[in-house]
Formats: C-alpha cells, sequence, structure tokens
C-alpha cells in the first residue's frame, strides 16, 4: 500500500530514494548513528517541525491517548510536546504510558498526569511507577517508538516486540502514529507478518499515511 502525504512543504519524491531497501537490522544501525549524528539544536528544532506536522493530522475526537515517554539518552522525537498539545485541544483527554514486565516481556498501561512518580526500567527508559491500568481497548491512538519506517507503513521498533504484542490487542479503530527525525526507507525487507502497520508516521516535513 502506498503512502498518502499531507505536506508542509512540496512532496519530494527523492526523499524516498534516500534510503533503498534494507533488513530492520540494517535500519536499525542506520537510524542509530543518524540520530546519534544530530547535535543539540538540531533535534530542538526537529521537534519543533514534527509538532507541526502532528498539529495537521485529521484526528477524530479522542478520550485516551497512549504515548511511550521519550529517552533523552535514545535521541527519540519528544512526545511531551505533543502530549501537551492533545490535552489542550481534549480538555478531557486520559494519557496512558506503559510499563513493560520482562520476564513476560508484555506491557501495563497505566494512566498518568504530571507529577506522577516515573521510575527507570531495565532498558534506561522512564515508565510509570504505579497508578491506574486500563486495556488496550480503551485507547484511542498510540504514538508508536520506532527508530525507522517503510514506504508501506511498516515500522522498525527496538527489536523486543513489546509494541507489535501491544497494539494486536489494541481495537482495530486505534490510531497508531509513528514520528521520525527522517524519512523513510523505501522497503524493510524481513517484515514479518505479526509486524503491525502505522497509520501515519510525522516527519519534520511531512506527513505520510496510510
Amino acid at each position: 500500500m502506498a503512502a498518502r502525504f499531507i505536506g508542509l512543504a512540496p512532496f519530494n519524491p527523492n526523499n524516498f530514494l534516500h534510503y533503498f531497501r534494507m533488513t530492520k537490522k540494517e535500519a536499525r544501525i542506520s537510524m542509530r548513528h543518524k540520530r546519534h549524528e544530530l547535535s543539540a539544536i538540531d533535534i530542538e528544532k526537529k521537534n519543533d517541525l514534527l509538532l507541526l506536522s502532528f498539529q495537521r493530522l485529521p484526528l477524530p475526537y479522542l478520550n485516551c491517548v497512549h504515548s511511550y515517554l521519550a529517552s533523552e539518552r535514545l535521541r527519540e522525537p519528544d512526545t511531551s510536546l505533543i502530549l501537551r498539545y492533545l490535552q489542550f485541544r481534549f480538555p478531557e483527554l486520559k494519557i496512558a504510558a506503559p510499563k513493560v514486565d520482562i520476564q513476560s516481556q508484555t506491557m501495563t498501561h497505566f494512566l498518568i498526569t504530571e507529577g506522577d512518580r516515573l521510575e527507570e526500567n531495565i532498558y534506561g527508559i522512564d515508565e510509570p511507577a504505579s497508578g491506574t491500568s486500563i486495556s488496550p481497548a480503551e485507547i484511542d491512538l498510540v504514538i508508536v517508538p520506532l527508530l525507522a519506517f517503510d514506504s508501506e507503513g511498516n515500522r522498525v521498533g527496538y527489536g523486543k516486540g513489546y509494541y507489535d504484542r501491544f497494539l494486536s490487542e489494541c481495537r482495530p479503530d486505534t490510531i497508531k502514529i509513528g514520528l521520525s527525525f527522517f524519512e523513510p526507507v523505501n522497503r524493510i525487507d524481513d517484515v514479518d507478518s505479526f509486524d503491525i502497520r502505522l497509520n501515519y508516521c510525522c516527519t519534520p516535513g511531512q506527513i505520510y499515511s496510510w
């Protein structure tokens, strides 16, 4: 399925050809390297542009949004700006974040509010210490972490499979959105049958839609 575009700037087809076919392993290595080449100023600018991209998404009314908590160490796109925007747009919005269970390799999901205590997990990522748990069926939109994505909406995560298992438990109409500092890989060769595609991916200059 080819991507549709909701662009902030005129679409440049050469963006698709910047990366050709890759395996997941190749994409992870490439994108980790590119992230770590970014300066603090580069990241700040890209996060501001990602917010502008996200604000152009045609979103329905939302009751509950699930989001990863961005890691500075991993240089992930900042979700806090986007969550504040969503709270402004939907004042009654509930926000949830994941907590991983290393033994079962699954996630539980807790509602969070400003000031809630967070703790660092074994992967060095902040997660809720405790709180009110919710089921995946309650979630209207998921902001999904990724290292790379391709022109078909396939994402490359960190390789543990937590999110694919979680997304398979969400409702079919749950909106799945990725954030990326970089444009897509043309094709990920080794996509698995259990991989869950994105509905949208925002970059600093484009919105990709599937």
